[in-house]
């Protein structure tokens, strides 16, 4: 009984597993033995597609046209040899599988085409070895391929990490135990040189040379924030500061992760930023809180210094011209029928003492509320101020307004005249002058006062005192105008205040004052 073919065992087993596409290059003169190579590769089960080329010229072509997975050469054609072949694949820096397949070839040969760059030789003869070997270097170009595009992969991720490290302001670290029991570094990037002033590369050596730049005092603080997130595989976020070589000190912000590394010890990566700019502002802005308070609390006293000096006037003068015109009023009623001359006298000094109280109640009530400045303009009421200050120190005061017209916006000549009591007020309580000058004009768009006086004088060094504040006060009622002080000494003594301020603030016409004046 006869088995269908289909059916035959060895049939089935003799049908060769179909294996993926090859490309053959062949450097041969034999176009036979060209298809006893492919036949066994068909045997195989490869489907190949090949070149045939037999010189250098056509294998330099087929190398640049096309991609070949293998390459089987002769050892020796007419005018072309395997070792030119080897040549001219290694020029083009090609990494193809180039297996060697002759008729005769002596050992020595076969040696110095391996050492050539050949991946094997086989004899036309002894073909068995042919699909083995070309399988094993097939699978050994893969792993090469592979390799090198993981290279490439590597190099890429690490210089786009090095470009992210480099671009980021603060330092980028790696960080360690060295086996004194300190931190070292084992990597930085290139912001460290300008962090601590020294390279990059100085400073990963796995000492902790670094840590001789921390405080002393800063130090137990840096060691137990580090034990701790070692301990605890925390986050160690800790501040401090550190004094370079240069003696420049700098306050820095450590801020990194820690893991394990392979040998189980405990290593941080993470960022150090330069904090010294945040450092200080804060610093300053502490300081001006503390100069705000202090403001605060002077003005406080001021306030209650300037009850105390109204209290004092209208108690010791116009309460005293007042109990003196009542004991006169008595004295003069007692005399009125029995001595007319007396009782004429006591009347006269009775109307003195009403001319002191309404001078005094004037001089106080101009002093809260200077309504001539608000009727008469800041000429007149410089004026005005400057009289009452000579009469009360005996301090003269000479006073020049050339242009008497001179009208500003009423809030700024409010805070210039409040800015004036306040001169005058140093003057009399600092000065030591007998003399004080004014002068009130006009410059372009501006009005200026200048205050001078014949004292002891007041360098500009003093406007910085942190217990300066009358001319601060000034200064800042100024800048608040949009106005500035300037101050400069006086030959041979004395001081001289400029205050300059716009005529009209910029913000006057969209928020219109109720209480300027109108121009004539």
């Amino acid at each position: 009984m006869c088995m269908p073919a289909a059916l035959k065992p060895a049939a089935v087993a003799s049908r060769p597993k179909a294996k993926p596409p090859i490309r053959l290059l062949f450097i041969e003169d034999s176009e036979d033995d060209v298809i006893l190579l492919l036949h066994r590769f068909r045997d195989a089960g490869y489907a190949p597609t090949y070149r045939q080329v037999m010189s250098e010229a056509e294998m330099h072509e087929a190398l640049s046209a096309e991609h070949w997975d293998l390459i089987l050469c002769d050892h020796n054609l007419p005018g072309f040899s395997a070792q030119a072949a080897l040549r001219l694949l290694q020029d083009l820096a090609l990494d193809l599988p180039f297996i060697i397949v002759s008729g005769v070839m002596q050992e020595d040969e076969a040696i110095a085409a391996m050492r050539a760059g050949a991946h094997d030789y086989l004899s036309k003869n002894k073909l068995d070895r042919l699909i083995p070997a070309i399988e094993r270097e097939l699978r050994e170009a893969g792993n090469r391929r592979e390799k090198r595009q993981a290279e490439q992969t590597l190099r890429q991720s690490e210089a786009r990490l090095r470009a992210l490290t480099d671009n980021i302001p603060g330092v980028v670290f790696q960080m360690s135990y060295t086996p004194e029991g300190m931190l070292g570094f084992q990597y930085l990037s290139e912001a460290a040189a300008m962090l601590f002033g020294t390279p990059a590369d100085e400073l990963i050596s796995g000492s902790a040379g670094w840590m001789n730049w921390l405080l002393a005092e800063d130090v137990p603080g840096f060691i137990e924030a580090a034990r701790v997130s070692s301990d605890n595989l925390s986050t160690l976020n800790w501040e401090g500061r550190i004094q370079l070589a240069s003696g420049e000190l700098k306050w820095i912000n450590l801020r990194s992760s820690p893991r394990l590394s392979e040998a189980g010890a405990v290593v941080w990566e993470g960022v150090m930023w330069n904090i010294t700019h945040s450092k200080r502002v804060e610093a300053d802005l502490r300081e001006s809180r503390s100069q705000l308070a202090a403001l605060s609390n002077h003005l406080q006293r001021i306030k209650e210094d300037e009850r105390e000096r109204i209290a004092r006037d209208v108690h010791d003068v116009l309460g005293g011209t007042l109990v003196a015109m009542k004991f006169e009023m008595s004295l003069l009623e007692a005399k009125l029928e029995a001595n007319p001359a007396q009782a004429r006298e006591r009347a006269r000094n009775v109307g003195r003492m009403v001319d002191d109280a309404i001078a005094t109640v004037g001089r106080v009530t101009r002093e809260l509320r200077p309504g001539i400045l608000k009727d008469f303009g800041l000429a007149a009421a410089i004026e005005s101020q400057g009289e009452d200050f000579a009469q009360r120190t005996g301090i003269s005061c000479n006073i020049l307004c050339t242009d008497h017209d001179l009208n500003p916006d009423y809030d700024t000549s409010l805070a210039l005249f409040r800015v004036f009591q306040e001169a005058l007020t140093n003057v009399s309580k600092h000065a030591r002058a007998t003399a004080v000058g004014v002068r009130l004009m006009q410059e372009g768009d501006e009005v200026v006062l200048e205050i001078t006086d014949n004292g002891c004088g007041l360098a500009p060094a003093d406007l910085r005192k942190p217990r300066s504040f009358g001319l601060r006060g000034i200064r800042e009622r100024l800048t608040s105008l949009g106005g500035r002080l300037d101050l400069s000494p006086v030959t041979p003594q004395g001081t001289r205040l400029t205050l300059r301020a716009p005529l009209l603030p910029a913000t006057a016409d969209e928020h219109p004052n109720p209480h300027r004046s109108p121009h004539p």
